[in-house]
């Protein structure tokens, strides 16, 4: 499970650098500063949780079913919160109906905080 989570967090690291340059270079001319400053956020919690999966990855011996759950509820909550957000910055471009995306930003952020709190009990155990 440590492979896996260092080979995720250099994904997500990876694809986060690419969406920032994205963002600051070719979407600076077509999105409104709203939808940029979203785009931005997404980009910013995705490195977030790439950075967090480097260190768990490298620190948590994944023994228990907590540095598990810490693993999944932080990626399946980046996946989620900022795939969500990149989709709707963009759904003007993209000329879709995308706001069944909607709800799914704060299940993204809700999987989010519990992968944080089952670091946080994974460490007080």
């Amino acid at each position: 499970m440590n492979q896996i989570a260092l080979v995720t967090g250099a994904i997500l690291g990876i694809l986060s650098i690419i969406f920032g340059a994205f963002g600051a270079h070719a979407l600076k001319k077509v999105l409104t500063e709203e939808r940029l400053a979203s785009f931005e956020v997404a980009v910013r919690y995705q490195m977030y949780a790439a950075i967090t999966l480097l260190i768990i990855g490298f620190h948590l011996k994944f023994d228990g079913s907590m540095e598990n759950w810490a693993y999944y509820g932080i990626f399946g909550g980046c996946i989620l919160f900022s795939g969500s957000i990149y989709f709707l910055s963009l759904k003007d471009l993209l000329k879709v109906n995308l706001r069944f995306l909607g709800p799914i930003t704060p299940l993204g952020g809700l999987l989010m905080i519990i992968g944080w709190l089952m670091l946080l009990l994974s460490f007080l155990k």
